[in-house]
């Protein structure tokens, strides 16, 4: 296991229970992956929502995560809205997570969810900028 995966692991162990993997991360992109299997599915043998919402929280918080503003303690997803355009049925599913606004008080992250070349979901985030406690 890489560092970004394990930090993946550490910091959201959701993550490791899903089994998603951090493919690459840094400040202007970051992307997860989780591979398709029969016990993250729902009816019909497709991958349930829920998991494709989770991968792309997670990937958007990761890149929330590393534009956090100096002095800051950390991000929590205060707003997501997914736009779901069609199911998985096998394969690899991607989120590719990239910044559009990085402030002292929320970051802003669009996040592309596909399956090979196919686009499956897009989600816009918004993530509240924690400052430490007193």
């Amino acid at each position: 296991m890489d560092d970004a995966t394990a930090f993946l692991h550490e910091s959201m162990p959701l993550c490791a229970t899903l089994g998603f993997r951090a493919e690459s991360s840094s400040p202007s992109e970051v992307v997860l992956a989780v591979d398709w299997a029969p016990g993250l599915c729902t009816t019909a043998g497709l991958l349930h929502g829920g998991v494709v919402m989770a991968l792309a929280d997670s990937s958007g918080a990761m890149c929330a995560f590393l534009n956090l503003p100096e002095g800051a303690a950390g991000t929590s997803t205060i707003e997501s809205k997914t736009n779901f355009l069609r199911g998985v049925g096998e394969g690899t599913v991607t989120a590719t997570s990239t910044p559009l606004h990085a402030g002292r008080t929320t970051i802003v992250v669009e996040t592309a969810v596909t399956n090979g070349d196919r686009l499956v979901a897009k989600v816009t985030q918004t993530q509240a900028v924690l400052q430490p406690r007193s």
